[in-house]
This record gives structure tokens, sequence and C-alpha cells, in this order.
């Protein structure tokens, strides 16, 4: 199956409680688009907490921008905010980049002229699709042969 070059998706939007959860069907509905049912909900788990993160500490007013990137073996989830202040894994935490993490294959933050950007990879190759087997042969002969109902009783 031959997958093409790059599939990408981007949106801005303002990360307010409805649009994080609007946000996560439209993300389900990409991947599901691209063939990569079993990612759904890691992805968008993890997409989740990048955007409460937003909410919480850039403010919920605030405007990220969220990319999607699928090259048929890796899928990478960025948001970019205009927040200054980079975020940091806590020790013994069970949310936010914890969470990222343990979703994830690899994650990251990068510094931007406007604020930063926060990513996520996993990897998500291309499925494959397998034929069905042919049938086995049925087997010749008198015994099974199919009999009329009036010799079945």
């Amino acid at each position: 199956m031959t997958v093409p070059l790059d599939r990408h998706y981007q949106v801005e939007l303002q990360v307010s409680a409805e649009r994080v959860s609007q946000l996560r069907r439209i993300v389900a509905a990409h991947l599901r688009h691209w063939s990569l049912d079993l990612h759904v909900r890691p992805v968008c788990r993890a997409a989740e907490e990048l955007l409460t993160n937003v909410r919480m500490h850039v403010g919920a007013d605030s405007t990220c921008v969220v990319e999607l990137r699928w090259t048929g073996r890796h899928l990478t989830v960025s948001v970019a905010d205009s927040g200054s202040r980079m975020p940091r894994l806590l020790s013994g935490g069970g949310g936010g980049l914890s969470r990222v993490m343990a979703l994830s294959d690899s994650w990251g933050t990068c510094r931007t002229t406007g604020g930063k950007v926060v990513w996520f990879t996993r990897y998500a190759q291309t499925p494959r699709t397998t034929r069905l087997l042919p049938g086995a042969p049925l087997p010749s002969g008198d015994a099974f042969r199919p009999r009329p109902a009036a010799e079945l009783v």
C-alpha cells in the first residue's frame, strides 16, 4: 500500500473547554481517515493533555495552533502557543507531560519567537492489509453429494 509522502492537518483555535473536546473529535476523524484507528485513543488523550496545559498555564482565552503530521511511519502532534514559560516534567506527577510521555514514543519542547511548541510522536506505520486465504477444496465423492430432503428423513 502506498501512502502519500505526507498527511497534514493544522488548525488555530482558542483553548476553551468546548474547543478542546471538539478538537479531540477532529483528531480522531483524521486518524481514522488515515487508517490509524489503533492510535485514536492514545493520540487524542495526549493531545488533550497538551491543550489542557495551554489552558492552565497560558490562559483559557489564548489561542494555539495544533498540527498533525503523518509520514507513513511516524505521527507527530504539536501544539504551538504564545506562552513564554517552558513546560517541564514534574516528578511524581500523573498528568500533564507525564501522561504525554506515557502515551507517546517521544516528546519535546521548542522555544519559538512567539512562544513555544510542545510535540509528541508515535510510531504509526501504514497498516498492512492481508488477502483472505483461498478456501480449501471440497472433497469429492458420493458421501459429500447433496441429497434431496426426502432422502434425509
